[in-house]
């Protein structure tokens, strides 16, 4: 691809997690306006500061030079930085920067700094921010919390979040196949399964949302309770006995819902999203069926968050939400027939 020749060389600094629609404008800005561009990720240990969840310093470096690739720059070298200024104030070469609005600040002190030492200032290009389908800031935080993709659409459109939605039959074999970790263990002794699906879940950083009854009963048996518990008195579609019965005490909040089996309801989506802006332990106790609800749990749970559920006979499953489980889950529901 061409390059811009205003200038020379154009430095552009940034955590780049989860590489976006903003990300990418604004390096497209440094790499149409100089002959040469400086990309400088921060490490690992800057990033720690601002998030656990952000993603390593070679995935989100891997993710540049992919999408660089892509559009055919060859005008752009990366490299590591490790504090918030980089080689900026001493750069000999450099007579350009890129800057969002937040990031002015930074850029200004730059350039006294680069007075002092007798540099020429640097050129700054202010790039705006770009905003996502509700009008807001596309930036990697609103991504991991879960609430829009990197394009900035939202992972579950309202058209689908008002409607009632019957599964298509030709989802019925792949639903059937785990999303996520099998951990295998005895169909009598669900705690033996489930013990090592907790030691797989990094806890301090991941909230636990618990799907089926003998799967929140055996959670809360082992001591452990679930930040979001779905439930819907039912075990391989039987209705369990009053005595068998999830006991909730345990559960902050409880919140009901009507999903009949097969579909996705209003109710439950609404239940779902209620469930996860609670700061207190939820129960969602079901009117119908609750076996569809971790494609809804993750359309709109953060990044990061531990979807639990069983696979009767077989053990624990386990799933991370990610984009990629986002993007799948999204998939699947656009398949669902529409049947208000």
């Amino acid at each position: 691809m061409a390059t811009g020749g205003d200038y020379a060389c154009c430095l552009v600094g940034g955590t780049f997690d989860r590489l976006h629609t903003g990300h990418k404008l604004l390096l497209s800005m440094a790499l149409t306006r100089a002959e040469k561009v400086e990309i400088h990720v921060i490490s690992d240990e800057m990033a720690a500061h601002k998030s656990p969840l952000i993603q390593d310093y070679e995935t989100r470096v891997n993710a540049i030079l992919d999408w660089l690739e892509e559009k055919s720059h060859r005008n752009a070298n990366l490299f590591k930085l490790n504090d918030s200024f980089g080689p900026a104030p001493n750069h000999k070469s450099a007579d350009s920067i890129v800057a969002t609005p937040e990031t002015l600040g930074n850029c200004h002190e730059i350039n006294r700094l680069r007075e002092a030492s007798g540099l020429a200032r640097l050129s700054i290009l202010e790039v705006p921010h770009m905003l996502d389908y509700s009008g807001r800031i596309i930036s990697s935080s609103r991504i991991r919390s879960g609430k829009i993709d990197p394009d900035g659409n939202p992972w579950l459109e309202n058209s689908r979040r008002i409607s009632n939605m019957r599964m298509a039959s030709s989802l019925d074999s792949e639903l059937k196949t785990p999303m996520g970790t099998l951990f295998s263990g005895p169909e009598e002794y669900p705690e033996v399964a489930m013990a090592e699906a907790i030691e797989s879940i990094d806890r301090e950083n991941s909230s636990i949302i618990a799907v089926g009854d003998v799967t929140v009963a055996t959670l809360l048996e082992m001591g452990i309770i679930p930040d979001i518990a779905i439930i819907d008195g039912m075990t391989k579609r039987v209705a369990l006995n009053e005595s068998a019965k999830v006991n909730i005490v345990a559960f902050t909040n409880t919140l009901r819902a009507v999903n009949p089996a097969g579909h996705l309801t209003p109710s439950l989506i609404q239940a779902i999203e209620v469930a996860l802006s609670n700061e207190n332990p939820t129960v969602i106790d079901v009117d119908g069926e609750e076996d569809l609800a971790p494609i809804i749990i993750h359309c709109l749970a953060p990044i990061g968050s531990s979807v639990i559920y069983g696979q009767p006979k077989v053990g624990v499953v386990v799933q991370i939400s990610s984009i990629e489980v986002k993007t799948r889950c999204r998939d699947i529901l656009a398949l669902f027939e529409v049947v208000d």
